[in-house]
């Protein structure tokens, strides 16, 4: 309904002195411009409405107010806060107390959209993944798989997954250096919800690290070029099964580095790649023997 449409069912004078009738918007009334008579007072206030329809035409107008409706805001974004400031009556404070008051279902969603975004937002990772991950939190919660579990661990957890279902490179190491919570609860989140939740555990493609790991050792794009023909050929021939990732990447990587005479020592490729000088070696001899390479 508009303001319009309203005047025209009333009088265009006012019913006390005769005058003038006139719309003000602001409060949403109609009053008298001579003697100040409010004459209806339930006008829709149309100026101050949260419209969130996402148009092309409100885009290049900027007439949209009010923030979007996300999954990632812990009420939709669909609250209304009261602003108790210009409150003066005690039974009015003590009402507006209590409706801001939340309930541990909200509490919980708010330390997880918290942490969520935290995370993300310092592993640079994409929209549709926090959405993702925080789709996988909520229905992890409405089963209640989080009694007797870390929250901050379950958001690590539904992230870790999100970025292997969607092919996004980041270890669980990566997502552990974020977080308080050790990589033992992490883990145990993370078979927790595959297991209750009936979800197929996606496979870390080693190939999808390698550009990352090439940057951070300040290598050319040739070693990254070999790398990739190393770890290709191996994957095509022989299965990855209960390999790390991060293992058959280091071994990869020192693999090209002493064909292409690269001073680069197994322990500064260990640390970067983020695992152990022994798993390093283990898969580098087996790179070598399975594949025949001589050097």
């Amino acid at each position: 309904m508009e303001v319009k449409s309203e005047i025209s069912n009333l009088s265009n004078s006012c019913p006390e002195c005769g005058g003038k009738i006139i719309p003000i918007q602001e409060k949403g009334e109609i009053v008298c411009s001579q003697c100040g008579l409010v004459v209806n007072e339930r006008v829709i206030d149309i100026a101050h409405s949260g419209k969130r329809a996402f148009t092309k035409q409100e885009k290049e107008s900027r007439e949209r107010t009010g923030s979007p409706i996300s999954i990632l805001l812990p009420d939709m974004g669909l609250s209304t806060i009261i602003d108790k400031s210009n409150i003066k009556s005690p039974d009015l404070k003590r009402a507006a107390k209590w409706n801001s008051r939340m309930t541990w279902d909200k509490r919980n969603m708010l330390i997880a959209t918290t942490e969520l975004k935290r995370i993300g937002s310092n592993l640079n990772l994409p929209s549709h993944i926090k959405k993702t991950a925080i789709r996988l939190y909520i229905e992890a919660f409405k089963k209640k798989l989080l009694r007797g579990r870390s929250i901050n661990g379950m958001v690590a957890a539904c992230l870790y997954f999100a970025c292997r279902e969607n092919k996004i490179p980041r270890t669980l190491q990566e997502i552990l250096e974020e977080t308080s919570v050790n990589a033992k609860n992490v883990r145990r989140c993370y078979r927790t919800i595959i297991r209750e939740l009936n979800l197929k555990a996606p496979s870390t493609d080693p190939i999808s690290l390698i550009p990352r790991l090439i940057a951070e050792l300040n290598l050319d794009a040739e070693a990254e070029k070999a790398t990739i023909r190393v770890l290709t050929s191996f994957i095509k021939k022989f299965s990855t099964s209960g390999k790390d990732p991060k293992g058959l990447c280091a071994g990869a990587l020192y693999l090209v580095c002493k064909f292409k005479d690269k001073r680069i020592s197994q322990k500064e490729i260990a640390n970067i790649v983020g695992v152990t000088e022994v798993t390093l070696r283990s898969r580098y001899k087996e790179l070598v023997n399975k594949l025949n390479l001589k050097y």
